[in-house]
């Protein structure tokens, strides 16, 4: 038997104690539940949204489980109220180490030639500008203290095209584009850049196509697992990338989709 024992690799490390995580769409759905899985880790959490009421609300349920959260009303789509988060923040606390870009719209549900202009631009405002905006503001922060990670949040729609969505599905091909882009302007900073592609998950967002049955049941029917996905199920993703469990991920695009991507096999 040798003399030398090799050493026992490290466990992976998810804890965020200490870091600054700004969340948005944080009111409800896939934000909430990255918000409450972020604060149960250790985070200090920015929970930003349009309206006050509804990260307040989300704010209150993690500080009565013991976490600390900062409300803050903020439209993605605005330039001057990113910058304005931002600001908050880091009078706050101090400044921010990690970001989810989870803030979504989807204004027009059709084939695609049947929308609007007005369509595209509110789609475009919020999905794609709203996330380089807020990474944009976040990003000398983190230059200042020492790096960052960043999370997009994408769709299996901007790699899969999507019946009625054809908008919202190119914004977020747009979206995955942006994290690669990101990705590779920012290493050098030590700032980690990745996006995670959720399939259909059950939340109010998504509810006009997981409640309506024809709908549903053919979308279903196109995801090998059979079912659509819940909001914890994309939380932990989100969590590992943000993590130094993920530090050597940058510009991965992780989907989440019960096997959508990769068809039916049937």
């Amino acid at each position: 038997m040798s003399e030398t024992t090799a050493a026992v690799p490290p466990t992976p490390d998810f804890d965020l104690s200490g870091k600054v995580a700004i969340v948005t769409g944080a009111s409800r759905g896939i934000g909430r539940a990255v918000a409450h899985a972020l604060a149960a880790h250790g985070a200090r959490v920015v929970l930003a949204s349009r309206k006050q009421p509804g990260v307040d609300a989300v704010a209150a349920e993690i500080s009565a489980a013991g976490g600390e959260a900062l409300a803050v009303a903020c439209h993605t789509g605005h330039p001057d109220e990113v910058e304005a988060l931002a600001a908050r923040v880091t009078d706050h606390w101090g400044g921010v180490d990690l970001l989810v870009n989870n803030a979504a719209t989807n204004p027009h549900f059709g084939p695609i030639l049947t929308s609007e202009g007005s369509h595209w631009d509110k789609t475009y405002e919020v999905n794609v500008k709203g996330y380089f905006h807020v990474a944009k503001a976040c990003v000398p922060s983190m230059r200042e203290r020492g790096g960052g990670s960043i999370v997009n949040v994408a769709s299996i729609a901007g790699q899969v095209p999507h019946r009625g969505l054809g908008v919202y599905s190119v914004s977020k091909a747009a979206v995955l584009m942006l994290t690669k882009v990101l990705a590779a302007e920012l290493a050098g900073d030590g700032i980690r850049v990745n996006a995670v592609a959720p399939g259909l998950v059950e939340t109010s967002f998504s509810r006009a196509l997981t409640e309506n049955p024809k709908i549903a049941d053919r979308a279903r029917a196109g995801i090998p697992l059979g079912r659509f996905g819940q909001v914890e199920e994309i939380s932990g993703i989100v969590l590992y990338l943000l993590s130094q469990a993920a530090a050597f991920t940058t510009g991965a695009v992780m989907y989440v989709d019960g096997g959508q991507g990769v068809g039916s096999g049937g």
